[in-house]
């Protein structure tokens, strides 16, 4: 990294950047494991089996074929929860991803909701994106990930989303690299600049919808990987055998 990639980006005087310092905080402040994670990892399953005892599924897992969805799965069936499992189908699946889906929810006996977005739509949109030189074009996925996933939890009633985001793996990125996901506002204003297809059955996902779901539907997501030790290289090893999971490599 340097000041070309990244005009925000500052050096101490030992050339570490910002982003380090800010993930040091962020990992010491959010990142709780060991006994106390334990501990609060066995507060929130017990609160989540409570909330749902009277209900089909008590909880929502997102599923993509990844490493930390898969892994979020199995581990959600260890801990005696009893998820929905729920992918966003964009039209860009590779085989091996759809394949470790299907060994995912076989394995574990979890029932599956597929999302397929409209293609025409999608791909109308994505275009937009690569016209409008906007750099976090993978917002529009994660826009419609959390659109769906909230949609479905606020239709059956299910008060907690488990989603495989972590801090340990996943937490850094330069503020100019990324946008908001919940900025359904914005997806709206490129499509209407650059696309030509309405968006008509996208799964938008705002601030509004969102604090709907939160704070009238009582629908809350909990990253639980936060709470165990979450070494990647390991957690590969361990769905590999026990989920016949393979690596593709690269996002899916």
């Amino acid at each position: 990294m340097d000041n070309i990639a990244d005009n925000d980006i500052v050096f101490d005087e030992n050339g570490i950047c910002n982003y380090y310092h800010e993930y040091k905080a962020n990992f010491t402040q959010n990142v709780i494991t060991g006994p106390l994670g334990t501990q609060n990892l066995n507060e929130i399953v017990d609160r989540i089996k409570e909330e749902g005892k009277l209900k089909k599924y008590d909880c929502i897992i997102g599923v993509s074929g990844g490493v930390d969805s898969t892994y979020l799965a199995l581990l959600t069936k260890k801990l005696g929860l009893r998820p929905l499992a729920v992918h966003l189908d964009n039209n860009w699946n590779s085989e091996l991803a759809v394949m470790n889906i299907h060994n995912i929810v076989t394995k574990l006996g979890f029932d599956l909701y597929t999302h397929v977005i409209n293609w025409e739509e999608f791909k109308d949109l994505q275009i937009a994106y690569l016209k409008a030189s906007v750099v976090d074009i993978e917002v529009i996925s994660d826009q419609a990930i959390f659109g769906i996933l909230f949609k479905i939890a606020g239709e059956k009633n299910i008060k907690h989303i488990l989603i495989g985001n972590n801090i340990k793996t996943e937490t850094t990125l330069p503020r100019t690299w990324a946008h908001p996901v919940t900025d359904h506002i914005n997806i709206m204003a490129i499509q209407k600049q650059f696309g030509t297809v309405p968006l008509k059955t996208f799964p938008l996902m705002g601030d509004k919808i969102k604090r709907y779901y939160q704070g009238i539907k009582g629908v809350k997501t909990v990253s639980i990987l936060n709470y165990i030790e979450f070494n990647k290289a390991e957690v590969k090893q361990i769905i590999k055998e026990e989920l016949d999971w393979r690596d593709y490599g690269s996002k899916h």
